[in-house]
């Protein structure tokens, strides 16, 4: 394993990760292997918080931002249950 993702697959009951850059995605697996679209929406929160959190400074409040999402789909027509 890449010293990148070094623990990652350990963490419990989770269903994949990314991990991103700038550039775009560096590492994927699970359900979020390739996953660009929610790449791309992790980017743009985190560049939100950059401007949120810099007050001036020219240091970076955070160096890793981690998140859970939970959700559920609802067939068309149907309830969440």
């Amino acid at each position: 394993a890449s010293t990148l993702t070094q623990g990652l697959e350990r963490i419990p009951d989770q269903l994949g990760y990314l991990v991103i850059s700038e550039d775009g995605v560096l590492s994927s697996a699970g359900e979020m292997e390739n996953d660009e679209h929610a790449a791309g929406v992790i980017m743009r929160m985190m560049q939100t918080a950059v401007k949120l959190c810099m007050n001036g400074s020219s240091e970076p409040f955070f160096k890793r931002m981690s998140g859970t999402l939970a959700c559920c789909a609802v067939p068309q027509g149907g309830t969440e249950s």
